[in-house]
């Protein structure tokens, strides 16, 4: 059982790419993806596992998910035991998460910024397993993170859900554009660089009958773009 939500699978990459990048390679950040990976999937199962009936088959995903997901993190958690703050710390936005999810409405803003906080989490999990503490770089890897993926959620909104929402629209230009100041006003301006195609795309491509795969490859392109420059840049 795999997660149909395609988004997902950049916010899962990027954030933990930023902390091998940004922070230290090390043999420890296999095992701990891997454990991040079937984590992800476990809790996916989990969550239609409380939108409906859990079967047979969710309990057994769910089970498979979790038990290699737990084998994987025990060596870098024994390496590092402080690993597990990480962890604990994601457990308030996991609630937000399953609430939403009860509710069955997984669609609203609130329920993806925690779940892009999370996910931004977890990059900050891989940058501490390599460097052994967290500093202005984790910090940074962070942020970027965020501010990445909650215009991406705009953006996304603003072309299939809310596209004829004018608030979605104005609150999507805004954002778009305040990123894009804000890292020119801090003397930023290669991050700045970063963001001004998500900016473009947000404005150009707003009210245009594009498909659902369109605006799925195209975000796709614009994710790898925006790694790309903040892991060679920075």
């Amino acid at each position: 059982m795999i997660p149909k939500q395609h988004g997902a699978w950049a916010m899962l990459l990027i954030p933990f790419l930023f902390g091998i990048d940004i922070g230290q390679a090390t043999w420890l950040h296999l095992p701990l993806f891997v454990a991040w990976f079937f984590l992800y999937l476990a809790t996916y199962i989990w969550t239609l596992m409380i939108k409906k009936q859990a079967t047979v088959r969710h309990k057994k995903w769910f089970a498979t998910y979790m038990l290699i997901a737990l084998i994987f993190v025990a060596f870098p958690l024994a390496y590092k035991p402080s690993l597990i703050y990480f962890g604990l710390a994601m457990l308030p936005f996991f609630i937000v998460n399953m609430y939403f999810a009860k509710k069955k409405k997984e669609r609203a803003f609130v329920n993806d910024v925690a779940a892009i906080i999370n996910f931004s989490i977890g990059g900050l999990g891989s940058y501490y397993i390599g460097t052994g503490h967290m500093d202005e770089k984790a910090l940074f890897l962070f942020i970027a993170s965020v501010l990445f993926f909650i215009g991406s959620t705009f953006y996304v909104k603003t072309m299939i859900r809310e596209k004829n929402n004018p608030r979605y629209k104005w609150a999507s230009w805004l954002f778009h554009l305040f990123v894009v100041v804000v890292c020119v006003a801090t003397g930023n301006g290669w991050l700045a660089f970063a963001y001004v195609p998500s900016a473009v795309r947000a404005i150009y491509f707003y009210g245009k009958a594009l498909s659902i795969k369109k605006v799925g490859i195209y975000e796709i392109v614009n994710a790898v773009y925006f790694a790309l420059v903040v892991m060679i840049v920075y």
